[in-house]
């Protein structure tokens, strides 16, 4: 499986992505949602409000992973286990973090969005907010534009063609 190079890896962890995290319900079953992440000091962070349940669920059982896949710009897929430290007010000052992720995922990178960015982000400072910062334990980075399938797929394909050749 071809691996993404660091170059690679590192463009596609700024690009604005939507996630899918996992976190285990109080039965052990997974449960997923959607999330905006934030690739910052060598961690994942993940905001939410503190009713929501998959924070509840992080913070009973930190364990968490997280999928981001994508066509374009970079086709590629990144999967990240580890465990979520929750950050809350007043003890950590979530602001910086929040408005990181806010110029991500709705400024995109282009000043003509600043004004939605902001009112974005005031909407946020209403909410009772909080981060999980995520330092990544297992990475699975693969470079989709060069995938070529699975190995054992492969290897069956290849067995087929020898079959109809023969």
């Amino acid at each position: 499986m071809p691996r993404m190079s660091q170059d690679l890896l590192d463009e596609f962890l700024q690009q604005p992505h939507v996630g899918v995290i996992a976190t285990l319900r109080q039965d052990g079953r997974p449960y997923t949602v959607p999330v905006w992440w934030l690739w910052h000091e060598e961690a994942i962070w993940l905001i939410g409000t503190t009713t929501r349940v998959w924070c509840k669920q992080l913070k009973r059982d930190p364990r968490v992973s997280l999928c981001i896949e994508a066509g374009a710009p970079t086709p590629g897929h990144v999967g990240i286990d580890g465990t979520a430290e929750a950050k809350e007010l007043p003890d950590f000052d979530i602001w910086p973090i929040a408005r990181l992720l806010s110029e991500k995922f709705v400024g995109r990178g282009d000043p003509a969005n600043a004004e939605a960015v902001d009112k974005f982000y005031d909407n946020m400072l209403t909410e009772p907010r909080m981060l999980f910062r995520v330092e990544p334990e297992v990475w699975r980075a693969i470079d989709m534009s060069v995938y070529e399938g699975k190995r054992a797929d492969r290897e069956y394909q290849a067995e087929k063609k020898a079959e109809t050749r023969t």
